[in-house]
């Protein structure tokens, strides 16, 4: 089980107070939680075995395994307040040892203790039975006010507090309830009803009709179970603690730890191992339910024996009660019952959700904080008798981001004045609806849904898609999206009719967020079970059941819609047997969604978040002030329009480009683009095409040359850039925005209106059909390319510029592509292309520019381009010969094997000599032909293993 509070907190706060420090301008006081715990001191520690007497009569001797932590400088003339601190079920001493560390560094002298029945601790389990465990603690004050250290109100009344989880969080408030000399108490992540926990009904039926939880319990059971310990690495301690003085010595071996001891020490016979070290009455109640699925009122009974449900009126002592949202044994509801039991007396109560809890852990640091905060608070008050009285407004949390100190999880807390329960201070009302539906109870429960794993309910959301809701054996009723975002904070219920051939049905509502993509999460694993007697075979007879779901705190958002699924099976509880077929429909009415408009609380996370987000709004308004002056002064420059290019889409004149190392990427580029035309840009890697591009598009600045569109001299940030559309290095998209979103998102930044847009056409050409509606981080990459020339496109620019938009793409969208193009040049339009793909540039553009190392060695129409070609392809009989001899030829290049021939650049030298030469060294030559391809023009042109300055 967790400990109850995390470890090492002084390291952790020492660092946040650092970070702290950097942010002292934004005034938060009081709200920084972690701000207010006192510095970490020194303390000691005595370990021993403590036997003490308790049972029904009083008479029974148990020895407990504890260490002691006293604070340095507490002594019988500077007394302190102390604190009993308990374990999680199946823990010792030394889970708790850290928190016990933490709270002595506060100054309280800790009392932590291994429980009857586990590690080296003797006696059996009763489950903080009143006569046993709760006795026991009673005999632990004791001990603490004989101490002359500890602080004390009264003779044997020890100043105290009682710190536990789980298990632990039981024993706090039972021994409460028992002993009036309990000063505070902080109870965590722990039951009202353990019968009612163990064997839960969400319709309203008693425990004793509950759906027995199989999964919780065996894991339960089992932790106890195995006689002489606890769990692996769960047992007490072997020699001395570290602090403890050297005259200590190991604690004395404990009775009670083997198979041949009994309960408080004594010999016994061998050890049942059905039960291990549970006492008789618990291990009977277990098996009689875990043999029948089904609890009986003896065994109710005994599981209500160590329940605070009863005694709940008898708690006098003010109570912190700490549960955590991500808990599938003991969920929300049972502190919301323990809170309104013992609230309804008068007692200080305050109530703390977190995002932790069985199934979560501790949960994010900045939980951690809160909770550290609101518990030496609660101490410090009640117990030390320092501080103001603390709050008892209602405190939670969800999830919200990241840390921007370590990137770990952040949980925002909230805060109401007054506790509003799980019912929320108002209700959101959604409709959900369905088709009445038919599903199958399999025998034995099996195969089963899995919505949780114990200690793992997280892990539900990844379990959906594999083993969640099976196919036939569970229900669903949906709801339209929803027009607004609801933060849901409690219960939320919903009714269902259900008829079943035997008259009874065991059913598993559940409630899911469904986002627009598709995917459903179940809120940390959290199911309701229901058990529903007298029902009809007919469904339309069938009355309509309110059922109660677990309490969640979840942002549901916009345009999310909310399903609930009834299920028949579940791993973690127990189904009937028999097989069976139920039919189920809505019960009319709406999902009801309770709500709490609370205030956020600031923490350390936050105030270093709001310290970005200054240092970011700084940042960009300098931004803004740049790009305006560099605007005003491009906007000085001349603005009038050069003649000669008036009536031309793109004039580049003598461009260079010279970086500050002394590379050239750019020494001498001039073409131009008309309308009409479709023009490749070629060259090499590292030829300067990309570089060509980006002073194109205002990426980058010149070192030298001219670059007009339309006549205008272009310079970043001209008005004359808006008639331009691009794709250069790449489309960057929002991910979490659909394809159509994209669009209209980058759209609205130009100031354009919508109707200039021509979207329908754009997304024609992009021919992604219903994708373009799902987000684009889940697109391919061809996908993305195809979206980006889209964007290019869109408001149809008189200039469209595009570096490699084939990538990604397949051959019929390639081969689309190339249509694309060729209609797009019409209407006084234009197209330049950056390609590799010579193939295409050959069927695709009617001009091309060959680049190499910075300057065109090349240009005109495809056809001209192609016709100088110098290449010949040669059919002779023997390849190699033929090719010995043609090396041997002064001027005459063997190019790439093509079509199995060679294919020769015969650099000026008549085609008839080639021959001849061939001829004379006996190789046959069957066929001459020119090769008049653009590839063989352009490696012509830049050689085989041309490469460029490298381009940037």
């Amino acid at each position: 089980m967790p400990s109850p509070l995390p470890a090492r907190l002084r390291r952790a706060l020492t660092r946040r107070r650092v970070v702290a420090a950097s942010a002292v301008t934004v005034l938060l006081a009081g709200a920084v939680v972690w701000a207010a715990w006192p510095e970490q001191q020194d303390f000691r520690t005595e370990s021993r075995v403590l036997t003490v007497l308790s049972g029904p009569t009083g008479d029974e001797s148990v020895a407990l395994d504890t260490t002691f932590y006293l604070p340095d400088g507490a002594s019988a003339g500077r007394k302190v307040p102390a604190v009993l601190l308990a374990h999680g079920f199946g823990g010792s001493k030394e889970s708790v040892r850290s928190d016990a560390e933490d709270l002595a560094g506060l100054g309280y002298a800790v009392l932590a203790y291994t429980a009857r029945g586990f590690g080296r601790s003797g006696g059996q389990i009763h489950l903080d039975d009143p006569d046993h465990e709760v006795k026991d603690a009673q005999r632990l004050l004791d001990w603490l006010a004989a101490r002359p250290e500890v602080r004390t109100d009264g003779a044997g009344d020890p100043r105290v507090g009682v710190v536990g989880g789980s298990y632990g969080g039981a024993l706090a408030l039972l021994l409460a309830a028992q002993d009036q000399r309990v000063d505070a108490i902080v109870p965590m992540i722990t039951w009202h009803d353990l019968a009612g926990a163990l064997l839960p009904e969400s319709s309203g039926r008693p425990p004793v009709d509950g759906v027995f939880k199989k999964g919780w319990a065996g894991i339960f059971f089992g932790n106890g179970g195995s006689a002489g310990s606890g769990p692996a690495g769960l047992a007490g301690v072997t020699g001395n603690q570290e602090g403890a003085p050297a005259s200590a010595g190991p604690p004395s071996p404990a009775p009670g730890t083997g198979p041949g001891t009994g309960p408080g020490g004594g010999p016994a016979a061998a050890v049942d191992p059905s039960c291990g070290r549970f006492a008789a009455d618990v291990c009977a109640a277990y098996l009689r339910i875990a043999t029948t699925g089904r609890a009986d009122a003896e065994a109710v009974a005994r599981l209500q024996r160590s329940s605070p449900a009863g005694v709940l009126d008898r708690i006098k002592a003010p109570t912190l009660l700490v549960q955590g949202t991500a808990d599938t044994l003991f969920p929300l509801a049972e502190a919301d019952a323990n809170a309104r039991g013992i609230a309804a007396n008068g007692t200080p109560v305050r109530v703390a959700w977190y995002t932790g809890g069985h199934d979560g852990g501790e949960g994010p640091r900045t939980d951690s904080d809160r909770l550290k905060f609101l518990t030496a608070q609660w101490l410090d008050h009640y117990v030390r008798g320092a501080g103001d009285p603390p709050e008892r407004s209602f405190t939670w949390s969800r999830t919200t981001g990241f840390d921007a100190l370590d990137r770990g999880l952040v949980a925002t807390g909230y805060r109401v004045t007054d506790y509003p329960g799980t019912g929320g201070t108002a209700r959101s009302s959604v409709e959900v609806t369905g088709p009445v539906q038919s599903i199958a109870n399999p025998p034995n429960g099996n195969p089963a849904a899995i919505s949780s794993v114990p200690f793992a309910g997280a892990l539900s959301s990844f379990l959906s898609g594999v083993a969640g809701d099976l196919p036939g054996q569970h229900a669903r009723f949906e709801s339209a999206p929803l027009p607004a975002a609801v933060d849901v904070v409690g219960s939320p219920t919903v009714r269902i009719r259900a008829a079943s051939p035997t008259g009874e049905a065991v059913l598993f509502v559940k409630l899911y967020d469904v986002n627009p993509e598709g995917a459903a999460t179940l809120s940390d694993g959290l199911v309701a079970p229901v058990r529903l007697t007298g029902l009809p075979t007919d469904v339309t007879a069938a009355q309509p059941v309110t059922v109660t779901l677990p309490a969640i705190v979840r942002r549901i958002e916009a345009g999310h819609r909310l399903r609930i699924v009834v299920a028949t099976s579940d791993q973690g509880y127990a189904t009937p047997a028999e097989p069976t077929v139920y039919t189920v429909a809505p019960g009319g009415g709406p999902v009801t969604l309770p709500t709490v408009a609370g205030e956020p609380i600031a923490t350390a996370a936050a105030v270093w978040r709001w310290v970005l987000v200054g240092l970011l709004v700084a940042i960009v308004l300098g931004l803004v002030v740049v790009v305006a002056v560099l605007r005003r002064r491009h906007r000085r420059h001349d603005t009038s329009v050069h003649p000669e290019y008036a009536g031309t889409p793109l004039a580049v004149r003598n461009l260079r480009k010279e970086y500050a190392d002394g590379f050239v990427a750019v020494s001498n580029v001039d073409f131009e683009v008309h309308p009409g035309q479709v023009v490749g840009l070629l060259g090499p890697n590292g030829a300067g095409k990309t570089t060509t591009l980006r002073v194109l598009m205002g990426l980058t600045q010149p070192t030298a040359g001219e670059i007009y569109v339309f006549g205008h001299r272009l310079v970043p940030g001209s008005p004359v850039l808006s008639r331009i559309g691009a794709l250069v290095e790449g489309p960057g998209f929002l991910p979490h925005l659909s394809g159509l979103e994209n669009l209209k998102a980058y759209w609205r930044a130009t100031g354009r209106p919508e109707a200039d847009a021509h979207f329908e056409q754009a997304l024609e050409i992009a021919g992604l059909g219903a994708s373009v509606h799902r987000r684009t981080k889940n697109y391919s990459h061809g996908m993305r390319q195809r979206l980006a020339i889209a964007q290019a496109m869109l408001g149809l620019p008189e200039l469209l510029v595009l570096d490699e938009p084939t990538d990604g793409l397949d051959p019929p969208q390639i081969a689309e592509m190339r249509r694309v193009l060729q209609r797009y040049a019409t209407d006084g339009r234009a197209v330049l292309v950056s390609s590799h793909l010579l193939a295409e540039v050959e069927q695709t553009c009617t001009h091309a520019v060959v680049v190499n190392k910075g300057r065109i060695v090349a240009s005109g129409p495809v056809e001209e381009i192609v016709g100088e070609s110098p290449s010949v392809l040669f059919d002779v009989a023997d390849p190699a010969a033929a090719r010995a001899v043609l090396d041997r030829l002064a001027g005459v290049r063997v190019l790439p094997d093509g079509d199995g021939g060679l294919v020769v650049d015969t650099n000026g030298t008549a085609r008839s000599e080639v021959v001849a030469e061939l001829v004379r060294a006996g190789v046959g030559v069957d066929r001459v032909v020119p090769r008049r391809r653009l590839e063989d023009a352009f490696l012509a042109l830049v050689g085989e293993n041309s490469r460029g300055s490298g381009d940037r």
